[in-house]
């Protein structure tokens, strides 16, 4: 059996400021004017340190911090890229899930990024299935953290209960993540007890979107069940998302961590529920 990954690197940031007044140089060799020399003329004027006499600009020192802080923000961005970016993409799930080939892979080809999250559940997939089928913000919402959608107005209230009225999905609906419908998921897959295949859509077409469309970038979601030999099921949740053009992955790049604290209190919500029922 692989290696599962579960454990979580601790992050800590420090921030130092300084209180820094400018103040000029010290006067080398000043000479004394007399009381009645008025301004002073070439041959007495004050000779001054080249330091002195040109100064730091204002914006040498906000230059520095600016790009000691690009520095501090580039070395941060790939401590998270080598050490915490590849325990979360894969979090629970083994060497063989992590490679295998999944129903609806093919509909992102050659994805920017790919995550795949797993977790065993003590039920039979016949039993998890009706938790996953129901998802949507309009239906059984996500078995994650409500309170915290819900700050973003996003009005989510996860189910406790199997409900008949939102077992029937087919191919071609709409899933909404979120109540007033704005944003959802066209389903692209439907495959009882084994698969159910989503991507991210433009609600207003019922459309997929597409890389090279509108965001710049095209999304899917992908619930697979797999039967275990002791009658569990082991539940993988994939991510596959493609972008245009670099500058629009660097944007969306912030959505991968957030996704993963929502993806694994969703895995362990259904687990929760699926080994209750």
């Amino acid at each position: 059996m692989a290696r599962v990954d579960d454990g979580a690197p601790g992050q800590r940031r420090a921030s130092a400021a300084g209180d820094r007044r400018w103040l000029p140089s010290a006067i080398d060799d000043a000479r004394p004017l007399s009381a009645d020399a008025g301004c002073p003329t070439n041959a007495n004027r004050m000779e001054l340190s080249p330091r002195a006499a040109v100064g730091e600009p204002a914006g040498v020192a906000l230059n520095r911090r600016l790009a000691l802080a690009g520095v501090a923000a580039a070395a941060a961005t790939v401590a998270h890229n080598r050490l915490l970016t590849p325990w979360h993409q894969r979090w629970g799930a083994t060497d063989e899930e992590v490679d295998l080939a999944l129903t609806g892979d093919d509909l992102v080809p050659e994805p920017a990024t790919q995550a795949t999250r797993a977790i065993t559940i003590d039920a039979a997939p016949a039993d998890v299935w009706p938790w996953i089928v129901q998802l949507g913000a309009d239906r059984g919402g996500f078995y994650s953290y409500d309170w915290l959608e819900n700050l973003f107005g996003l009005q989510i209230h996860s189910a406790e209960a199997i409900e008949e009225a939102w077992q029937d999905l087919q191919v071609g609906d709409l899933v909404y993540a979120n109540r007033a419908g704005t944003g959802g998921w066209c389903v692209v897959g439907v495959h009882p007890h084994e698969a159910l295949v989503l991507q991210a859509a433009d609600v207003t077409t019922g459309r997929p979107l597409r890389r090279d469309e509108q965001l710049g970038y095209e999304f899917l979601w992908i619930f697979a069940l797999r039967p275990t030999s002791a009658g569990a099921t082991r539940l993988l949740v994939r991510e596959r998302s493609g972008f245009r053009n670099g500058l629009t992955e660097v944007a969306m790049s912030p959505i991968g961590l957030i996704s993963f604290v929502m993806s694994r209190r969703m895995l362990r919500g259904i687990k929760q529920r699926a080994e209750a029922s």
